[in-house]
Formats: C-alpha cells, sequence, structure tokens
C-alpha cells in the first residue's frame, strides 16, 4: 500500500513537471514572431512563395490545451475518465482500431486523390515522417516515464498511442486542404474520433489518455511544419541548379539518378 501511495505521487509530480514546461513553452512560443518561409523557385528569377499555412505560435492553443487537459485528468485521483461514463467489466472489442492508427498516416495522400492539396505529396511525405517521429518519441517517452495503469489493468496507459498517430494524420490533411476542401480538411477528424472512442470502448485507454494522444499528434504536426520548410528552403537556395534528380530506368532495374555539382 505504501509503495502504490509513493508510485501516485511520483506520477503526479511528474505531469506537474510537463505541465510545468508546456506552460512555458507555450509562453515563448506566443512571443515569437510570426514566420513567413520563402524559398528560391530558380536561380534566374529568385522568386518567392510564401507559405501563410506553416506554423504560427498560436496553432499551438490547441494541442497545448489538450495535453495539459489530460494531464490534469492523469495527476487527480478519480479524474482519468472526467466523470463522463460507467465502465463495463466486459466488452466487445472494436479492433480496427489497430489498423486505422497506421492507416491514417496515409489520409492525407488519399485526399490528394480528391482535391487540391497545399504542398507536393513529395513535401507531405517528408511531413508525415518527421511528425510520426516526433509524435513517437513524446508519446512512448512518457508512457516509459510515467508507467500509468490502463482500465484493463496493463501499463503504460498516458498518452494514446493510437489517438496521437490518427490525429496525426488527420492534422496533416487539416493544414493541406484546410484553404481549398474544408470538407476534406476536416474529414480526418471523424476517423480520428471513431479511434479515440474504440480505445474507451476496449478498456484500454482513459479519456485523459486521449485527449493527451490527440494533443500530441497534432503538436506533432505543428512542430513538423516548424522544422522541415526552412531546412528544406535553406537546401533549395543551397544546391539551386546544380542538384538534379531523376528516374533511372535499364534492363537490369530501376532506380534514382542524383547529380549535385560542387
Amino acid at each position: 500500500m505504501t509503495s502504490f501511495v509513493a508510485e501516485k505521487k511520483v506520477i503526479r509530480m511528474r505531469v506537474s513537471i510537463l505541465l510545468l514546461i508546456l506552460s512555458v513553452y507555450s509562453a515563448l512560443a506566443w512571443g515569437l514572431p510570426r514566420q513567413e518561409a520563402t524559398w528560391a523557385a530558380d536561380s534566374t528569377s529568385k522568386q518567392t512563395i510564401e507559405a501563410p499555412d506553416r506554423f504560427q505560435p498560436k496553432h499551438l492553443i490547441l494541442p497545448a490545451s489538450l495535453i495539459t487537459l489530460g494531464a490534469v485528468g492523469t495527476a487527480v485521483d478519480g479524474m482519468q475518465d472526467f466523470h463522463l461514463f460507467s465502465r463495463r467489466d466486459s466488452v466487445t472489442p472494436i479492433r480496427i482500431d489497430n489498423y486505422l492508427e497506421w492507416g491514417m498516416l496515409g489520409w492525407v495522400f488519399l485526399c490528394d486523390l480528391m482535391g487540391k492539396e497545399k504542398h507536393r505529396w513529395t513535401d507531405q511525405l517528408f511531413l508525415v515522417a518527421l511528425a510520426e517521429g516526433l509524435n513517437a518519441g513524446m508519446v512512448q517517452g512518457l508512457k516509459h516515464t510515467l508507467h500509468t495503469t490502463r482500465p484493463d489493468g496493463s501499463p503504460h496507459s498516458f498518452p494514446s498511442g493510437h489517438t496521437a498517430n490518427a490525429f496525426l494524420g488527420a492534422h496533416i490533411a487539416y493544414k493541406e486542404f484546410r484553404d481549398t476542401s474544408p470538407v476534406l480538411a476536416y474529414s480526418g477528424y471523424a476517423v480520428a474520433l471513431f479511434v479515440a472512442g474504440s480505445r474507451l470502448h476496449n478498456n484500454r485507454h482513459w479519456v485523459a489518455d486521449v485527449v493527451a494522444g490527440a494533443g500530441f499528434g497534432i503538436l506533432s504536426v505543428e512542430l513538423s511544419y516548424l522544422i522541415y520548410f526552412p531546412i528544406r528552403d535553406a537546401l533549395m537556395r543551397k544546391a539551386d541548379d546544380r542538384l538534379v534528380v531523376a528516374p533511372l530506368v535499364n534492363g537490369r532495374g530501376a532506380g534514382v539518378y542524383l547529380s549535385l555539382r560542387f
């Protein structure tokens, strides 16, 4: 009993530290100047292209709020489910959430087939990969640091990785299509909410877990937009017309030809 109480105190302390970090980070980000990223379209005209839907400090408000709400629910005894419903001891599990968790990472590419995206599919591919790396680091790091217990008694409850991945895919689609197709932009959120609900139904997560998971998924996307485009733009300016990338097909196979003139 004593060890259980001590463990709960450690969890509260760690979540409190998380809240403090989030609060400081959000406050600092809010004070940053708005980023207006540009890049050289070619070496002769030097045209610039603005990217109005890239990272802005205000974009951190929603994910920071969701993560904070989930962390508070986890830290306070009896608040994991926010008193929204009573759980059943035995349920018929929904299995599709295990597939949608990863399938949602390709949601933006499916939307590309039906609407006009903001960025090229190659940029989207890098954004998804970077966001997933950030998301996995944050979510799995917290899972194995806090060691919270799931409703079914298994470990590593907070935050929900399934929900985080689902909202990651949904939020990238939102950023790519919100100016051209609102239906496509918001469609991914419906699927992500279904994944979150299935995690609750299956007794695999508390409400606090899925709320925070949604926040981490959205946050990872915003951070990927913040990190990726400045790096890409710098490489584009440096490479200029010295970089040549072309498909290569011959009798022995296929590949990619890459040439960089120094």
